[in-house]
């Protein structure tokens, strides 16, 4: 699945950002997700989506609710990820994931793993 992102950039601290993957026309069929890798950090998953459109954040950080928002456009073919009011530590190349299935799985520390194809990634970095 040819995956393309989009939308990153430098951005000041508590801006918002919208980044976009345009999924090959499959963003109904597939479960899918962005991942961020920060600087010196390991990759991590930030939302996933259903291929019905189900979203999934990882409701074991606080801190992070509200903070990310993933959606899709079906007549475009694109799964969006809004971050609000960015913070430096949301630095990062931020990738779109598409896994073999319609269904995600539960949050996991191995989620990235679930996913097969990968995107090229977009630099979103923050400046305070």
């Amino acid at each position: 699945v040819p995956l393309v992102e989009s939308g990153g950039g430098s951005v000041q601290s508590g801006n918002n950002v919208t980044l976009s993957c345009s999924a090959g026309g499959l963003i109904s069929l597939l479960c899918m997700a962005w991942f961020r890798q920060s600087p010196g950090k390991e990759r991590e998953a930030v939302a996933t989506m259903t291929g019905s459109g189900i979203p999934q954040y990882d409701d074991s950080d606080d801190s992070t609710k509200g903070h990310f928002s993933i959606f899709k456009d079906y007549t475009k073919d694109i799964l969006y990820l809004r971050i609000n009011s960015l913070k430096p530590e949301d630095t990062g190349m931020y990738y779109c994931a598409a896994a073999q299935y319609q269904t995600c799985p539960s949050w996991s520390v191995n989620l990235g793993s679930y996913f097969d194809s990968w995107g090229q990634g977009t630099q979103v970095t923050v400046s305070s």
